[in-house]
């Protein structure tokens, strides 16, 4: 049998929520990052957590619930792949905004709730957008050529790695393992996304012995 008595409660709040996410992890993070797999994740995570919290609401469990649903996907999440802190902290923020619009009970009016969603967007966008705009990406890479990696040809260095990769904006570069015995070294290039403005400052750190 049929009931559309609740059918506009779920319908508001999951649309606020979907909304809410689409902001968060189509704009603010995926304009960023670039990475469409955690797109696809997010969204998806966010409507099935809010779905089961929903759904569920009369389950003794429920915030306990909810929130063990993050350990579930925190241990099940990608084991086999490693995932950044930042990654980490969009997935708990898109969980934890699914389990705010879907588990406010009566007592919490349409205002509060709406009010919590544009605070988490707007402490994001302040994030994001304003206080950490600069962005640095950072690339590991097998080097040839050892007589460059001296502190004294530092420039001769950052010249050749970029006309060798194509990276313009080169803020500095880490020397990590050497290998004399294969002539070669590894070294991390960090580097401004583009359309982000780059430092004027360059240094080049010595990262000791790094096996990445």
């Amino acid at each position: 049998m049929f009931k559309f008595s609740g059918l506009f409660d779920i319908f508001w709040r999951f649309s606020l929520n979907i909304a809410v996410i689409l902001v968060l992890v189509r704009w603010l993070y995926y304009t960023r990052s670039r990475k469409k797999n955690y797109l696809f994740t997010y969204i998806l995570i966010s409507s099935i957590v809010f779905l089961l919290c929903y759904l569920l609401e009369n389950v003794t469990l429920q915030v306990g619930f909810a929130l063990g649903l993050f350990a579930i996907f925190g241990i099940i999440r990608y084991r086999t792949n490693a995932i950044s802190i930042k990654e980490m902290t969009y997935l708990f923020l898109i969980i934890g905004v699914s389990v705010i619009n879907s588990l406010a009970d009566v007592t919490i009016n349409i205002a509060e709730i709406i009010f919590s969603n544009i605070a988490i967007i707007a402490i994001t966008f302040g994030l994001e957008k304003v206080w950490l705009i600069r962005s640095v990406e950072e690339k590991t890479i097998v080097y040839d050529r050892l007589d460059l990696i001296k502190p004294e040809r530092y420039e001769e260095l950052v010249k050749d790695i970029r006309e060798r990769t194509g990276i313009e904006k080169i803020n500095r570069i880490g020397v990590g393992k050497i290998d004399f015995t294969r002539n070669q070294c590894n070294l991390k290039v960090y580097f401004d996304i583009p359309g982000i403005p780059e430092d004027e400052t360059t240094s080049m750190d010595n990262m000791g012995d790094d096996d990445d």
